[in-house]
This record gives C-alpha cells, structure tokens and sequence, in this order.
C-alpha cells in the first residue's frame, strides 16, 4: 500500500493537535499516532498493536506511513510488516481499560487527585519560651 505520510515542517509549539494535517498521522482517517518527529515515530511502533477500531486497511496504511516517517528521522525498524507489531487489535483492552479507570476513581475520587486525611486537632499551650503545640489523641 502506498504510504500517505509527509513531514510536517511547520516549527514552534505547536498548541493544538487540530493544528497537524492528516498527512502527519500514522492512521490518517483516525487522526491517531502523529509522526512529527523520531520519538513520536518509536513511540508509534510501541503503541501500534494498542490502536483500536481500525481495519486491516488501516492498518497497513499506517505500516507505510510509520516505515516512510522512520527513514525520513533515521529511525532503525527490524519490522517488515504490520504483522511483525504485535496483535492486532489486544485482546481485552476495553476491559482494562474499564477496570483501570474504576481503579483511578475509587482511589482518586472524581478530581482526579489523592484522597487527604482528616488533619488532627491540634492543641496550643502558652508557655514562657513561646507558644507550643502539641496534637490532640
């Protein structure tokens, strides 16, 4: 299949993902995987068999796409096919997906951050040297 990758040379922050044109992503009609540079290129070919709700088209596309952007970086593939990146689609991924975000939220609550502990009371004595405290049982 051909590929449909071009580099995107655009350069600065950029401050949207909306800003990258489909040529730039490994799965062009998802938008998903960008290939900006080398390390978005290996972190593609990590994360390949982990894309979801894509075709055996798709997933060729973007084979060419990642191995087209992986010469253009001077990135080294051992892989010669989609098939060499794992299983196509993981097997489950849905439901650890499920199970870690229940996870998250009995852990975390809903703002996503650590539950805190009650402070102790804490009792305030006067003494000569100053004011002490001392926390109550």
């Amino acid at each position: 299949m051909k590929s449909t990758w071009k580099p995107h040379e655009k350069h600065g922050r950029l401050t949207q993902q909306g800003d990258l044109p489909d040529s730039v992503y490994a799965f062009p009609k998802q938008r998903k995987e960008p290939l900006t540079d080398a390390r978005h290129v290996r972190n593609a070919v990590a994360r390949f068999d982990q894309v979801i709700d894509v075709s055996e088209a798709d997933r060729t596309l973007a084979f060419a796409n990642i191995k087209k952007a992986a010469k253009h970086y001077g990135v080294d593939l051992s892989e010669s096919s989609s098939h060499d990146l794992g299983v196509q689609p993981q097997r489950g991924r849905r439901a650890a997906s499920q199970r870690a975000a229940a996870t998250r939220k009995r852990r975390y609550g809903k703002r996503g951050t650590a539950k805190t502990k009650k402070a102790k009371a804490i009792r305030r004595t006067k003494t000569a040297k100053g004011t002490r405290r001392k926390a109550r049982r």
